[in-house]
Parts: structure tokens; C-alpha cells; sequence
């Protein structure tokens, strides 16, 4: 299943967890470079605009769905996807990354976040190595040489696979460029994920998002912040619908 964005067409590749942690082990035992994003609504509003976004999104080499709509879409089409929210990935990832022996980087938030973050992954994945824990300042930019320094310093430290949790679209920015500053380096984009499992985050009760309402429940957190977003993911809704509908009407 593919998304529209300004800079072109963006595939979702990756249908579930089985084959994405697949891929990720093939590509962590081969010590090949990779940057894993999950796409999701608010993603799809700021493709449609940010030339940069999309550049970075298509040079992404495992896309995943992240968000019950895009999963409602990729059935539409007759191409259905499992829901990969980022921040579910973290600790199966961490399970891969620790049974192969690979180091990992915990690069975004705050110092505070990373180090209750790196606890809490210690504590699930015991042999689990955290190279480094790196939090860029306030006003970070992922397309800077700052970038490149920071991409460096999580190399240096040994690091072979990095979750990032800067938010989008800094974070899928910075792992397309760490695909050529950093090759031999995995990137996984994550948003919250660090910091629900820091607890500086609260992450939505399973109940509510097994009833497909974690964004109503987040929008209750901040809607300040919020209601402008989630009234952007459904403008776009029919268009989107529309597409689905048409993909699934294309031999494949």
C-alpha cells in the first residue's frame, strides 16, 4: 500500500511485526545501515506540504503502519497492514538487538527521559548493551553539521541500531541522514516512546486504545495542542479514502 506525498508516492513495505523484526535482525546480523518510520494520519497532513518530510520519508527503507486509519486504509485497498505503533516496537526490538549482541543508541528527549528510558529497557531486556544516551538541545536541527554530530557520537559510542525519539519530522530527517553520514547504522523513529517508558509520558490505558480512541484520550491530555492536529488528519480523511479505494481497484 502506498501514500501520497509532495515529493511522490510512499509504500508502505513492512505488512507486520513478524516480518519487520525479520528484517531487522537480517539487517543488524549483516551490520547493514537501515531507518525504520511508522506512518500514521498527522504524518500523511505534514507530507502533503513538507518537501523535506517527504524527501526524508522516501528515503526511509522499512515503513510500518502506525495509526488505526492507515490500518482502516490498507484494508480498504485489500492490502492489509497490522498497526506498528513506534512506541510498541521499542522492546521487541531491544529483544532482537540483545539476543545478536548489537549495541544500541537512545538518541531525543530529555537527559532525564533517556536515563529512566534505558532503566526501564534494562530491566526488560537484561542483556540488553545501551551504547549511549544522547539528548539534542532545545532548537535541535536534523538536517545541520549539529546532525551529523550527534549521528557520530552514537556511532563512536558503538551503537549499531538507535531509537530516536525527536517527534516528526525531526526524527525521520535525521535517520535519512544518518543513512550517509552513519551507513552502517540502523535508525528507528519512535515519537513517545522513550518517554512512556521513562513515565514522563502516560500512554493511553489499553482499553482505550484496543477501542481504536488513543488520539480522543491524547486530545483530552493537550487540546490545546491537539484539536488543531487532529482536525487536520480529518480533512484529509475522503481524499485518502478515495485513494484506498482506487488502489484496491489496481492489479498489483
Amino acid at each position: 500500500m502506498d501514500f501520497p506525498s509532495v515529493a511522490g508516492r510512499i509504500a508502505v513495505n513492512v505488512p507486520d511485526e513478524a516480518t519487520l523484526l525479520l528484517k531487522v535482525a537480517e539487517k543488524l546480523e549483516k551490520r547493514e545501515g537501515f531507518a525504520l518510520a511508522t506512518i500514521n494520519l498527522d504524518h500523511l497532513v505534514k507530507l502533503k506540504d513538507d518537501a523535506d518530510f517527504a524527501r526524508a520519508y522516501l528515503l526511509q527503507d522499512l515503513v510500518v503502519a502506525d495509526g488505526n486509519p492507515v490500518v482502516w486504509m490498507s484494508q480498504l485497498a485489500d492490502q492489509p497492514l497490522e498497526l506498528l505503533p513506534g512506541s510498541d516496537l521499542v522492546l521487541p526490538l531491544a529483544k532482537v538487538a540483545a539476543r545478536l549482541g548489537v549495541p544500541v543508541g537512545l538518541i531525543g528527549t530529555t537527559d532525564d527521559a533517556l536515563e529512566r528510558a534505558a532503566e526501564a529497557m534494562k530491566a526488560e531486556v537484561p542483556m540488553l548493551d545501551i551504547a549511549c544516551c544522547i539528548a539534542p538541545p532545545m532548537g535541535f536541527d536534523p538536517d545541520s553539521a549539529a546532525a551529523n554530530t550527534v549521528l557520530r557520537e552514537a556511532e563512536n559510542a558503538g551503537a549499531k541500531l538507535c531509537f530516536l525519539a525527536l517527534g516528526a519530522p525531526k526524527q525521520e530527517i535525521l535517520a535519512a541522514r544518518g543513512r550517509t553520514v552513519t551507513p552502517d547504522v540502523g535508525f528507528v523513529s519512535i515519537g513517545a516512546g522513550l518517554d512512556f517508558l521513562a513515565g514522563s509520558q502516560k500512554r493511553a490505558p489499553a482499553w482505550v486504545r484496543a477501542m481504536a480512541m488513543e488520539w480522543f484520550w491524547r486530545m483530552l491530555q493537550n487540546p490545546k495542542r491537539l484539536s488543531a492536529r487532529y482536525a487536520r488528519c480529518f480533512v484529509i480523511l475522503p481524499g485518502l479514502t478515495a485513494d484506498a479505494i482506487k488502489q484496491r481497484k489496481q492489479p498489483r
